[in-house]
């Protein structure tokens, strides 16, 4: 099954909590976009970093996911992010996902979040155990 269609028709529950909608996928690259709703933000409105890690630790695990042996699974162990510039309610968010690391025990991810203009809202690297 085509990787983009496999996370559409095993669909992640968080990722729809948050609104996250895969945009492209293989096995090396993940897109992502989310819109930043207004319960997702802090003070003044703009998105929580919570809520930024949230989703790229979705997009660390999806590609985690589709580079798994058969029978499988993962779990995250260590998460960073260095947050760049604020992403204000309304606004859309993209995020691409790419590994630094694919091994038989570990992943690691790396997840560049922008805002529609190409800026520069986070990077986070993330740890995944393979299981």
């Amino acid at each position: 099954m085509d990787p983009l269609a496999r996370l559409k028709a095993e669909p992640l529950p968080f990722a729809e909590l948050l609104g996250i909608e895969f945009v492209s996928a293989t096995a090396d690259r993940i897109v992502a976009r989310m819109v930043v709703r207004s319960e997702f933000c802090t003070r003044p409105a703009v998105l929580h970093g919570g809520a930024i890690m949230a989703f790229a630790d979705t997009l660390g695990a999806a590609g985690t996911i589709l580079n798994l042996p058969e029978g499988a699974g993962t779990t995250t162990i260590e998460s960073k992010t260095n947050f760049i510039a604020p992403a204000p309610a309304g606004s859309e968010v993209i995020g691409e996902a790419s590994p630094i690391h694919r091994g038989r025990r570990t992943m690691i991810w790396q997840t560049r979040i922008t805002a529609g203009n190409g800026r520069l809202i986070a990077l986070t690297t993330q740890t995944q155990l393979v299981l």
